[in-house]
């Protein structure tokens, strides 16, 4: 069945075998359920760990303990405390460290141990492997680390405004997934049933129990919103990354929700002169795993043979692969970013985008974003199905939306690295958040939106300030004809929680007051330009 679901992946070495409903302690001694997968064959074999608190079933065991069982390893697969009947209370974030080293002390027990061990998973699967590489075991050996976080209140309040949807959908995950498919699937549709009620709740205090039910832990990852907050205290484990010396393999997608914090994982394992590898392909946080499956397969297959078996014939040349968004396109590169120049693109008051620069800092154009009747996310990076690439052209007629469009391109243009939009704005209330996105509009007029970002805004009464909206990296191909769009607005709901208006906290507004947002002259949108890359480097590549 999963070779009929994914083309290309590579013929098994050995049929798998499969020990499951073991018991093994945690560091408190609580029971944690663990499943062993093996390669039905004589042999010294590595092992993998992978701990989860999202079950052992459906997806987990087919990609990772029979998949890897099929290619020669031992697998791992362990529930967290209080998940999947594992024993404990599930702390989010919590124990990680100490149930990984426990594990770990488990497996020096068994028999088919060999001391060669390798870590893989996405998601909070990718955090429990951080959280163990804060203090690596000597067996640790490689890591392999797929659409994987380091510090989760960056995740839930990105530039200190709270990621709404992607916190409530990660509540169901947390909440429901170990509890079977079933249990997961009935959960997510009565959340997407009743977002919208829930989210424009006001106060928000405790509106999500009507989709999700009791979520002990979500009414602080919401509501504190400072990284200081003693609930946050201890949960970053990014500093492991800073003197790491396991090789660390990272993937993610350009519309992964984790996006930015792999590329951090990635700058600081360099700086710390670890071996690491990069791949970053045309994803989201779920269809790296569904669509990119047999890339990041093969991705993470060779990493694991090269350090764990010797055998690097699976290595690409270069540490960093990334696909290039808007023709399908690989390009192999040393480093990321490849340190292009920023380019800056002036938008006027016409509505254009151009490559002249202003004289002044007259206004250009203003729209009133009412927190009531807020501006609609759409696309980009998402946990729910509308995730990635969409069409703009929707969005961008409503009159809270600004756009500055560029001429039509005489010669593709490629933008890698990071984007962002250095602007001067003000406000009547003070008060505002701005999204800023990047977008593709082709010959027929759609406009795909590439990267965006959100910051919030606080201006001195009317008076304008400067403000930078990183909007995340790239790697894009704006074909010949087509042009390149900035856009502008007041917010992405239910994306990021809106603002109300007002200088009260989100989380405690019980009214909202509109706001008229007003964009001035010398603000640009910086695209990082890729001249200095050869484009012979880009090669199509067939891809299952």
């Amino acid at each position: 069945m999963m070779r009929a679901t994914w083309r290309n992946l590579p013929p098994k070495r050995y049929d798998a075998g499969w020990e499951p409903g073991l018991t093994v302690p945690a560091a408190d001694g609580s029971p944690l359920r663990t499943d062993h997968y093996f390669p039905r064959a004589q042999g010294d074999f590595p092992t993998l760990l992978v701990r989860s608190p999202y079950g052992r079933g459906v997806p987990w065991s087919p990609l990772y303990g029979i998949l890897f069982a099929e290619q020669g390893f031992h697998v791992v697969l362990q529930s967290c405390r209080g998940t999947a009947g594992s024993g404990g209370e599930f702390g989010l974030w919590r124990h990680e460290a100490a149930d990984g080293r426990a594990a770990v002390s488990w497996l020096r027990e068994q028999p088919w141990f060999t001391g060669v061990l390798g870590t893989i998973g996405p998601s909070y699967l990718g955090y429990v492997q951080w959280a163990l590489a804060l203090d690596p075991p000597p067996e640790l050996r490689a890591m392999v680390i797929q659409v994987g976080l380091h510090d989760p209140h960056a995740y839930f309040h990105a530039g200190g405004v709270l990621q709404l949807e992607n916190a409530l959908i990660s509540g169901v995950g947390m909440t429901y997934q170990h509890r079977g498919v079933a249990s997961f699937v009935r959960a997510l549709l009565r959340l997407q049933r009743r977002l919208r009620a829930i989210v424009r709740e006001r106060p928000p205090h405790g509106a999500y129990t009507t989709g999700l039910g009791d979520v002990p832990w979500l009414e602080d990852a919401l509501t504190q919103a400072e990284p200081d907050d003693p609930y946050w205290l201890g949960t970053s484990v990014g500093e492991a990354a800073e003197r790491l010396r396991v090789p660390t393999a990272l993937v993610t997608g350009w519309h992964d929700a984790l996006a930015d914090q792999t590329i951090e994982q990635f700058a600081r394992l360099r700086r710390a002169d670890c071996e690491t590898s990069l791949l970053v392909g045309p994803w989201t946080h779920t269809s790296a795993l569904q669509q990119g499956w047999p890339e990041v397969f093969a991705e993470s297959l060779g990493w694991l043979r090269a350090h764990l078996c010797a055998d690097a014939g699976g290595l690409r040349p270069t540490a960093v692969r990334v696909h290039v968004g808007g023709e399908d396109v690989w390009r192999d590169l040393d480093d990321w970013p490849p340190a292009p120049a920023a380019t800056p693109w002036f938008p006027t008051p016409d509505g254009h985008l151009t490559r002249q620069a202003p004289t002044d800092s007259a206004p250009l154009a203003s729209f009133c974003h009412d927190p009531a009747d807020p501006t609609p996310s759409v696309g980009g990076p998402l946990l729910s199905r509308g995730a990635g690439p969409r069409d703009n052209r929707a969005l961008e007629a409503r009159q809270d939306v600004l756009t500055f469009t560029g001429p039509p391109l005489a010669e593709p243009v490629d933008v890698l690295g990071a984007v962002c939009a250095r602007l001067r704005v003000s406000t009547d209330t003070g008060y505002a958040d701005v999204f800023a996105r990047l977008c593709d509009v082709d010959a027929q007029g759609r406009s795909t939106n590439v990267c965006d970002g959100l910051v919030r805004l606080r201006t001195a009464g009317q008076a304008s300030a400067a403000v930078t909206v990183p909007m995340s990296s790239t790697a894009y191909r704006f074909a010949a004809g087509h042009r390149i769009r900035l856009q502008i607005s007041g917010g992405a709901h239910p994306r990021y929680a809106h603002h109300p208006g007002t200088g009260e906290p989100p989380a405690d507004a019980t009214a909202v007051v509109p706001v008229r947002i007003t964009l001035h002259a010398d603000s640009a949108l910086m695209l990082p330009r890729s001249a200095d890359v050869p484009q012979s480097d880009a090669v199509k590549e067939p891809r299952g």
